[in-house]
């Protein structure tokens, strides 16, 4: 069987920033791809590059030289209006703060991703409850964050992050709040909305504990990649 095409290409890639008249090279040269169904991690200490590189990969920001292919769309060219139009409909975000709205149910908080996404309103609320119920929230749909743990409220965070269906997840140190017990939840579900719903997830972490979930780890040193 033909092997399916990667759903996001890395080549070459290269991001520098100025601060206080100096250049700082952050990515030098990066090659890697994302392929489909799978869970992958970026590994490294503060500074090795792994944030950027991921906004690199959500269309956030543009590399200084080499190509970024998500599907068939060339993010190195585009503008960020195009890019963002891309990233509504296709790519997902999961951040360590959570990013709720604090007024709003668990319900109300998913119910928000997909109206910002342009999902029509009859498709809102089979999916909203289809989206708790994966991440094991059925029972806390209508809580406010501030009467959710810190894994109940990363967990919504997630079930926001995949409403309107992406096809890539990106996750910035999405545990690192949590206990390792915590972790290990949203890690498993995590492994259930790749099964599930058939995305590709990619997150940078600290914690060596998690890596063996991973389908492929890229370590990180100093804007390279490193083997572990």
């Amino acid at each position: 069987m033909e092997q399916e095409k990667p759903i996001l290409t890395v080549s070459r890639v290269e991001r520098s920033f100025q601060t206080g008249g100096r250049t700082i090279h952050v990515l030098k040269g990066l090659d890697m791809e994302l392929r489909p169904r799978q869970l992958i991690m970026l590994r490294g200490r503060s500074g090795s590059g792994k944030t950027t590189l991921m906004n690199l990969m959500g269309g956030l920001d543009q590399p200084d030289r080499g190509e970024i292919w998500f599907r068939d769309c060339p993010f190195h060219e585009w503008n960020d209006d195009r890019r963002t139009e891309v990233r509504r409909r296709q790519i997902g975000f999961i951040f360590q703060s959570y990013a709720l709205m604090p007024l709003l149910s668990a319900w109300e908080n998913v119910e928000l991703a997909l109206r910002m996404a342009g999902v029509p309103r009859a498709e809102w609320k089979p999916r909203v409850q289809h989206c708790l119920e994966l991440v094991g929230l059925g029972k806390r749909m209508h809580h406010r964050p501030f009467e959710l743990s810190g894994g109940e409220q990363q967990r919504v965070a997630i079930a926001k992050a995949i409403a309107h269906r992406p096809t890539l997840l990106l996750a910035d140190e999405p545990t690192a709040e949590l206990d390792s017990q915590m972790g290990a939840q949203v890690m498993a579900v995590f492994q259930d909305i790749v099964a599930t719903e058939q995305v590709t997830i990619c997150m940078t972490t600290h914690d060596p504990t998690i890596l063996e979930v991973a389908d492929h780890v890229y370590q990180m040193a100093d804007g390279t990649f490193v083997l572990p």
